[in-house]
């Protein structure tokens, strides 16, 4: 890693960060909660479009630039002040095209995801909420969303469940079954056969939605092995979640010791006892282990690794464990002010419970992990 690119992703930090102060503060998130798609999107075309965030680790020739790193650079920003604005999903559906090889399908949607004029999202859980579908999970299941190939192309029939800012989006990439196993399909949302439903969710800074296909026009995403592509878009999504959520738990860290340090009591600063810096210690631990984990997903993500499965699900794991600790924490430690509508830490706990179950929750990426291992051991599983 050269001086150069960490110089370059700091600044980029930077002027993350100061778009973000300015247009993402407290008050817009409160607004963009309370509004009907859930974002401001004049912010998330400035946003997309003149920071040029949702073009990055896109190809060059598909008007991206930079890489994974500094994808999650931007991440780790978006999660720290929880942006109301469909940059994890875009960034996800973006990662899977690439991911494809199909050069004729990112010809076709590449560009505009990097220029931030085609907000996407992918489409994978169903009714039993499980995300995982690959023979390398104990939580075994078969999309019952099917595709079918006729003489006018492909049509995908059946519901997709907790597709985030799946009414928003322009663009789906849908996992559904073929006669060949799983496969991925672009689907645009004013495609006729969708229908598309809001769902009442936890956290109202990221909106989901249900998508009922009735032989909705399909372009299947070619790849050399569609279950590969499957398993491959979840990993990515399972590492982006996981800089999120080490950001949102650090910002929580912060934001606790701060009060610790002012907020007095008997006397003498709450910091001061020793229960409180106890429990401050705890979440020191769990916020910088997360942190180790989420970036040790994204360095193997980049470098093509071949234990990114493994690591992507052990980093999921463990950072929407340690998000919610810090979260619990942050809302005990601020005391009576930490349980109103008016402190900004319910909203973290709202953020810290749907991302322990957004993409799996850990106990499906424990058992993953565990049957990963066995297979490279060649134990029986």
């Amino acid at each position: 890693m050269g001086v150069s690119g960490i110089d370059e992703r700091e600044e980029l930090r930077r002027t993350v960060r100061a778009f973000l102060a300015e247009h993402a503060d407290e008050a817009a998130l409160r607004r963009a909660m309370e509004s009907t798609v859930g974002h401001d999107p004049d912010v998330w075309r400035r946003f997309a479009g003149e920071l040029g965030v949702t073009g990055l680790a896109v190809p060059e020739e598909y008007g991206g630039a930079g890489g994974i790193a500094e994808l999650g650079v931007v991440c780790a920003e978006a999660g720290r002040v929880l942006m109301c604005g469909p940059f994890l999903s875009t960034a996800l559906a973006g990662q899977v095209m690439v991911a494809s090889g199909d050069a004729e399908a990112c010809a076709a949607y590449l560009p505009g995801i990097a220029a931030g004029e085609t907000v996407a999202t992918v489409a994978v859980a169903e009714a039993d909420g499980r995300w995982r579908t690959s023979a390398h999970t104990s939580a075994h299941t078969s999309h019952t969303s099917a595709a079918r190939q006729g003489d006018g192309g492909w049509t995908l029939s059946g519901t997709k469940w907790f597709v985030t800012d799946g009414m928003t989006a322009d663009l789906v990439l849908v996992a559904a079954s073929t006669d060949d196993g799983p496969q991925v399909f672009a689907v645009r949302t004013d495609a006729v056969g969708l229908t598309r439903r809001p769902l009442a969710t936890l956290d109202l800074t990221r909106r989901q939605a249900r998508l009922d296909l009735d032989a909705v026009p399909a372009r299947r995403v070619a790849a050399p092995d569609g279950a590969a592509l499957v398993d491959h878009t979840l990993d990515v999504a399972a590492t982006l979640l996981s800089i999120e959520q080490a950001a949102g738990a650090r910002w929580l860290l912060e934001a606790t010791t701060a009060y610790a340090r002012d907020r007095v009591q008997f006397g003498r600063p709450i910091g001061s006892f020793q229960a409180v810096k106890h429990k401050l210690a705890d979440v020191l631990v769990s916020v910088e282990s997360a942190h180790s984990a989420a970036y040790r997903a994204l360095d193997t993500w980049a470098t093509g690794d071949p234990e990114f499965p493994l690591v992507a699900s052990l980093a999921k794991a463990y950072c929407s464990e340690a998000y919610l600790h810090a979260a619990h924490e942050a809302v005990q430690l601020h005391g009576g002010i930490g349980f109103t509508w008016e402190h900004p830490a319910h909203l973290y706990l709202k953020r810290a419970r749907s991302t322990h179950e957004l993409f799996d929750p850990p106990s499906v990426h424990r058992a993953r992990m565990a049957e990963l291992l066995s297979v490279e051991s060649g134990l029986p599983h």
